[in-house]
């Protein structure tokens, strides 16, 4: 049986245990238990003799390493301070005081090391995930996974489509680093970004002397790309001088540098986005009808988070764990209440909107789980409450008309005094609830 591992820091030269049953690493400081950490991965960490050493050095280290689950001992003397209860209270999943039981002690450890599993537990089946950035099990990210590969393997332009927040940078960086062009540049441009001053040389570069202020030559965004790809995101934002401009790089593979008539061949793969309808720009006469059948060659479309709800635990799961180094001390994970509010909301932000509803609440929440009020969606939970009690109110009035009838052998007048309702409003409840009473 494989042993379990277990890091032992024994400040002030307190003794550490010696247990067959753990692998245990005993670090006499925190200097040496950063590098013990740097070295091998603990599910469990101890901290023996606290109490002696400075509490907001311990502190520190504790939440840089919030991942594990740590049991803490205190000398008897030192454990009324103010300073080591907080130390208990924000960092540590259990604590003993001097003397301690090694019976005792080591169950805890026990309990410990149970939680710490469950939490390294898969967020998915094996396989689900690959390499891709897409997190998730749902039959929409699924078969935005198995597109992305098809598409990775080809040199035509991509056209994605999707909401703001939704992932078409991901999903254009995982087309890339899954192509033939994965060693090259991925070079993403926000047309929507760059004043429309400054666009054409931008994109495109200018030599020396082009303007006031091209005090030497400047490569351009497209020709940094050679070799990779080049990420055109907001497309339709580009004006419509400069479309012509890019529609002839994709027909002839060269530009014109401002300020030069010298045609410089880039071998880049073009991957554009939007999140407006093209084809409706196009009928507006907005955007370029033959630009818009280049780029359209490849088309994806990335699904709004309201469209994957199954992925939405495992997702913020992981963005808490990603940014775990700005959480509250004191905590764990979501609530119940919260999960449920996440369920409900219809995140018309999509996926940045989810990480910014998870770090905010990482940073403000005060208890040990985050709640529907500290992702600032109180009001989703209140109205599932609603719902819920409408769905018991409903059942209970069903049941009870159910039941008047079958004691009075279906005869509604004698129901309806029995219920304390007039024979009208029976018949108006029977109808509501679709109850055959004849």
């Amino acid at each position: 049986m494989r042993k379990r591992a277990l890091l032992c820091v024994a400040l002030g030269g307190a003794a550490s245990p010696v247990w067959d049953d753990w692998d245990v690493c005993v670090a006499p400081n925190l200097k040496e238990a950063v590098r013990a950490l740097r070295a091998r991965r603990f599910p469990v960490g101890l901290l023996l003799g606290l109490g002696a050493d400075p509490a907001l050095e311990i502190g520190e280290f504790l939440h840089h390493n919030w991942s594990m689950q740590w049991v803490g001992v205190f000398n008897a003397p030192l454990w009324d301070a103010p300073v080591c209860r907080r130390l208990a209270l924000e960092h540590l999943c259990d604590f003993h005081t001097e003397p301690v039981d090694p019976a005792r002690l080591r169950q805890t450890l026990g309990h410990a090391y149970g939680y710490a599993l469950l939490r390294d537990m898969p967020e998915c089946p094996a396989g689900c995930q690959r390499d891709l950035a897409f997190k998730g099990q749902s039959a929409a990210i699924a078969r935005l996974r198995r597109e992305i590969d098809k598409v990775a393997g080809a040199a035509a332009p991509v056209l994605i489509w999707g909401e703001s927040g939704s992932g078409k940078e991901l999903a254009a960086q995982e087309i890339h680093a899954r192509s033939a062009r994965a060693a090259g540049p991925f070079v993403p441009i926000n047309c929507g970004a760059i004043p429309a001053s400054l666009v054409h040389s931008e994109l495109f570069g200018y030599e020396k002397g082009a303007f006031t202020g091209a005090a030497q030559s400047k490569r351009g965004l497209i020709e940094a790309a050679s070799g990779g790809t080049v990420f055109l995101d907001e497309i339709g934002d580009l004006p419509m001088e400069l479309q012509s401009n890019l529609l002839r790089f994709l027909q002839e593979k060269t530009i014109h540098r401002v300020g030069s008539t010298q045609a410089i061949a880039v071998d880049a793969r073009v991957i554009a986005a939007s999140h407006v309808n093209l084809q409706q720009a196009v009928a507006q006469g907005r955007f370029r009808e033959d630009l818009y059948y280049r780029l359209n060659v490849l088309a994806l479309d990335v699904p709004p988070l309201r469209e994957r709800k199954e992925d939405l635990v495992l997702l913020a799961n992981h963005f808490f764990t990603e940014f775990g180094g700005e959480r509250a001390p004191r905590l764990k994970g979501f609530s119940a209440k919260a999960v449920r509010a996440l369920l409900a909301h219809q995140w018309p932000g999509n996926v940045r909107e989810l990480i910014n509803r998870v770090r905010r609440a990482m940073v403000m929440a005060d208890g040990r789980l985050i709640g529907p009020e500290d992702l600032g969606l109180e009001a989703q939970f209140e109205r599932i409450g609603v719902e819920a009690l409408d769905g018991i109110r409903l059942r209970a009035e069903r049941a009870a008309i159910d039941a008047s009838l079958h004691r009075n052998g279906k005869n509604l007048s004698q129901s309806a005094r029995e219920l304390g309702v007039s024979r009208m409003t029976l018949y108006r409840l029977l109808a509501k609830h679709r109850i055959n009473a004849s």
